[in-house]
């Protein structure tokens, strides 16, 4: 829980500085508006005094000062809202493309440490629920002690006693909101747990829908959903009723100002009363909300400050931002200049406990040739793909693209060199042709045609209603898996890159289908520098050495091309 503690003040600490330009403004802007009700408040005090001591004449210009100054506080506190959602506006957007560039960078293998919902909940859910954090929370924190004592020290001037009573009853305020501060912040993480569990059950539910039909578990599975739903609802309201009761404190405080400053300056709310002493009165009385109105706007925002401290722990559950390494990048994504892969005595494990996975694996494969990875379920060919995709970092070793040292290559310097196509291809709904230009959205017709034509998409093309334009829905609903698998090949032919990896491309395929694609896939491995890690038979046909893993350790290794 302390460790807890400590990376959510730094990240809060360090949200502060970076929108710390944009809030001084909303601040600034605040203290304007409080120096405003200060104006205001004398000008009603004044107009009220004239009123009641008989001096109509003097009422006048109070009134016009107070209309005045009304409208300008008015069309301050419009500007302040404005520039405090903007500030929330382009905080949020600097998050999430900071979030995303952290997913991005340590690719799919988060997805081991995290659900998908989760991330995406971290993603969109956490950063729209700081809104209130950046346009409401930072701007009140910075500015309600300030604001506060500037009204206290302005009606200590004209009212010695109002003075003091407001003070005393300003300070017993942080005392109340640190204890039903620490509630708020406790529930509303638990809320957030809540809310994270009922997505990821429904995320999954909707993926698992008809494997639960045909197991007849509707019911059962309704009313977990329902039964997560409630308790979301449950740990919202105890959020908002300790929210209502932390306000309602500050509310006591007020009115305890209020009454003890209307009882001592009850001799002097007469209409004998000189004008000017019945002013200062008067102007205690009504400066009294103004004084509690900055703490007002930060206990209404505490909950704001407690959905900062869960995204903090989301973000610290992320990778850090992947720093720009000073490697001078490969420019060459040409597969005419094939890149030799070599790795050196490779280690890794996805729990150290349980030891490496990966054992003192290398191997050298020249530019332009073909290495087919070997051995059972389990031997470490996916893990090895992964650590060659710059997906996971070896615990011990180096792998090398030509002369050029994967640990110094960014994420984006890596994929510019590979191509991958694994057992399912990933699609997304929309357009073959839009699936097709993933690869290169910038690609010319010229360029897509060579694609669609070298991996034989045009031979069902004429079967679909709208060619290129048709439509499928995502994983590729409407086409078969060889269709499927045949738009992974033309992206890999359109990116066009030096590597090729090859992770099971026609598992799950009837043999007929399978022999179509290893022929495409035997036209794109011309070139370029291909692992191909399979269990297949008709795959032995690719010509090249062989590495055969068992455990996670290279026990064979064919040095010449066979």
């Amino acid at each position: 829980m302390k460790a807890d503690k400590t990376i959510a003040k730094a990240w809060i600490k360090a949200q502060g500085r970076a929108s710390r330009s944009s809030t001084s403004v909303v601040v600034i802007l605040g203290l304007l508006s409080t120096l405003l009700g200060l104006l205001q408040a004398w000008a009603l005090a004044r107009t009220l005094a004239s009123i009641l001591t008989s001096h109509p004449g003097n009422a006048p210009p109070a009134i016009g000062l107070f209309l005045i100054v009304s409208v300008a506080r008015t069309g301050l506190s419009v500007i302040q809202d404005v520039m405090a959602s903007t500030s929330s506006l382009t905080a949020r957007r600097r998050l999430r493309s900071e979030i995303l560039a952290r997913i991005i960078g340590e690719g799919p293998a988060l997805l081991r440490r995290q659900h998908s919902s989760v991330i995406a909940s971290t993603l969109v859910d956490r950063v729209d629920a700081l809104d209130g954090y950046f346009a409401r929370w930072l701007p009140a924190s910075a500015l309600w002690l300030v604001s506060q004592w500037i009204v206290v020290a302005a009606v200590f001037c004209q009212n010695h006693k109002g003075g003091i009573i407001l003070a005393i009853c300003c300070a017993t305020l942080p005392v109340f909101q640190a204890v039903f501060g620490i509630a708020t912040a406790v529930a509303s993480r638990k809320q957030f747990l809540a809310m994270t569990r009922l997505q990821t059950r429904f995320l999954d539910r909707v993926k698992g829908i008809a494997t639960i039909v045909l197991s007849g578990g509707t019911e059962r599975e309704t009313q977990a959903l329902a039964k997560s739903a409630d308790d979301l609802r449950i740990r919202t309201m105890k959020v908002l009723r300790i929210a209502f009761i932390a306000s309602a404190t500050t509310d006591v405080a007020m009115v305890a100002a209020l009454v003890l400053i209307v009882i001592t300056q009850s001799h002097r709310l007469t209409s004998s009363t000189p004008e000017l002493t019945l002013t200062r009165a008067l102007y205690a009385i009504l400066l009294v909300p103004e004084a509690f109105a900055s703490f007002r706007a930060l206990s209404a925002a505490y909950q704001d400050r407690a959905h900062a401290t869960a995204a903090a722990e989301a973000m610290h559950a992320l990778a850090p931002i992947p720093e720009e390494r000073g490697a001078v990048e490969v420019t060459t994504t040409d597969a005419t200049h094939s890149l030799s892969i070599t790795a050196e005595n490779l280690f890794f494990a996805w729990n150290q406990e349980r030891g490496p996975v990966i054992h003192d694996v290398s191997f050298t494969l020249p530019a332009g040739e073909t290495l087919i990875l070997e051995g059972p379920s389990g031997s470490g060919k996916s893990t090895l793909i992964e650590l060659l995709l710059g997906f996971i970092e070896p615990s011990e070793g180096s792998i090398f693209f030509g002369s050029q040292n994967m640990a110094s290559m960014t994420p984006r310097q890596i994929s510019s060199q590979i191509s991958w196509i694994g057992q399912k291809p990933v699609l997304f709904a929309g357009t073959i042709r839009e699936n097709i230009l993933f690869a290169k959205p910038d690609a010319s017709e010229a360029e897509l045609a060579a694609a669609i034509s070298a991996a034989a998409v045009d031979r069902y093309l004429p079967l679909l209603p709208e060619g290129l334009e048709t439509r499928i829905g995502e994983g590729g609903f409407g086409l078969s898996g060889g269709q499927a698998q045949r738009i992974a090949i033309a992206r890999a032919f359109l990116k066009n890159s030096p590597i090729l990896l090859l992770d099971e491309p026609t598992s799950h395929l009837d043999p007929a289908t399978e022999a179509e694609i290893l022929e495409s896939l035997h036209r794109l491995a011309q070139g370029r520098t291909v692992i191909l890690c399979t269990h297949s038979a008709q795959a032995q046909q690719f010509h090249g050495r062989h590495l055969v893993l068992n455990r996670g350790r290279a026990i064979s290794y064919t040095e010449e091309a066979a």
